[in-house]
């Protein structure tokens, strides 16, 4: 400590400045960076370091480089990793109200999504797990869910026996069961190779993923469903984030809020755009649902919803409902 003090001293009489070291924060996803999670993660480093000049460095790891999905919830809590954004399907072993974004046919859009995640209702879910050391700082859209698998699924019974990817879900996994299908969880980074080995016969995703990890060169059939939701919660430890100081945890705080904006308007602007670079490849055949068939689905998949109400809470069901107009 002597030493420290002796040379900091040395530095000062000589007219140098003695700069702390800028504090590291690694920012880890599982998705492409021109996905619009990807695309918000390289703003919130840009301004990040742009409103902290010196005081922090922001890396971004994207597709899993650094943690994939299975790994970096353990990652976080370990402080290996500071800030991550999983699905809001992957928090359901720390709180259950969060499976409310699972549920099939809730949301009529992802405007809809956006005006529930801004209510009171939606805002609390950020907070509510910092008993478990984890702290949200807010919700990145992706969008709503289209089905794919290697036929036509205009009916619920064409899924029947088909194994489809899901995410870490147990809701997720009740829909695809409620339509005969065989659900099977499966991390991001493996399902394209899932999808041509014939490990299973389909998946959802959103256009963007669909687009950015190529599924439609796997699948032959892709149906523009819009039957679920894929967002993001990004959260950090909450106690690391305690632990900074006031000036960079502020600086950091409105990186974050004006990072989730960009990346949200990405969502909103570029969803069609995506689907369009997915028809424009030709490899898979896109095909919109009829009013008919979208109901056909609705009904199978509706008693999803009674079927995890003890677990979120009819309350909140209805409130999700209520932002639909």
């Amino acid at each position: 400590m002597k030493l420290k003090l002796i040379l900091a001293a040395a530095l000062m009489s000589l007219g140098l400045s003695v700069h702390a070291a800028p504090i590291i924060v690694k920012y880890s996803h599982v998705v492409a960076d021109g996905t619009p999670k990807g695309q918000a993660a390289l703003k919130f480093k840009e301004l990040a370091e742009k409103k902290l000049p010196g005081k922090v460095e922001v890396q971004v790891f994207p597709n899993s480089q650094l943690f994939g999905d299975g790994k970096e919830m353990e990652a976080l809590a370990l402080g290996d990793v500071q800030i991550i954004a999983p699905s809001l399907s992957k928090f359901s072993k720390y709180t259950k109200k969060l499976q409310v974004f699972d549920l099939p046919f809730l949301f009529d859009d992802i405007e809809a999504v956006d005006r529930f995640q801004s209510s009171k209702d939606g805002q609390a879910m950020l907070t509510s797990m910092t008993s478990k050391g984890i702290l949200g700082l807010g919700y990145l859209h992706n969008g709503m869910k289209q089905l794919s698998a290697n036929k036509p699924l205009y009916m619920p019974a064409d899924a029947k026996g088909l194994k489809f990817r899901i995410q870490q879900s147990d809701v997720l996994e009740a829909q695809f069961k409620a339509v005969g299908a065989n659900p099977q969880k499966l991390a991001f980074a493996e399902v394209y190779q899932a999808l041509q080995t014939g490990v299973v016969d389909g998946q959802e995703n959103t256009w963007s993923n669909i687009y950015s990890k190529k599924f439609y060169e796997v699948q032959k059939n892709i149906m523009a469903s819009n039957h679920g939701l894929i967002d993001y919660m990004v959260i950090t430890n909450a106690k690391w984030w305690d632990g900074l100081p006031a000036d960079v945890r502020k600086g950091l705080s409105e990186a974050m809020s004006e990072s989730i904006a960009f990346g949200n308007k990405v969502a909103f602007d570029e969803d069609d755009g995506f689907r369009v670079k997915v028809i424009a490849e030709n490899k898979a055949k896109v095909e919109k649902l009829s009013k008919e068939n979208l109901a056909a689905w609705r009904a199978a998949m509706k008693p999803v919803w009674k079927q995890f109400e003890g677990e979120i809470g009819a309350d909140l069901i209805q409130a999700a409902q209520k932002a639909n107009k």
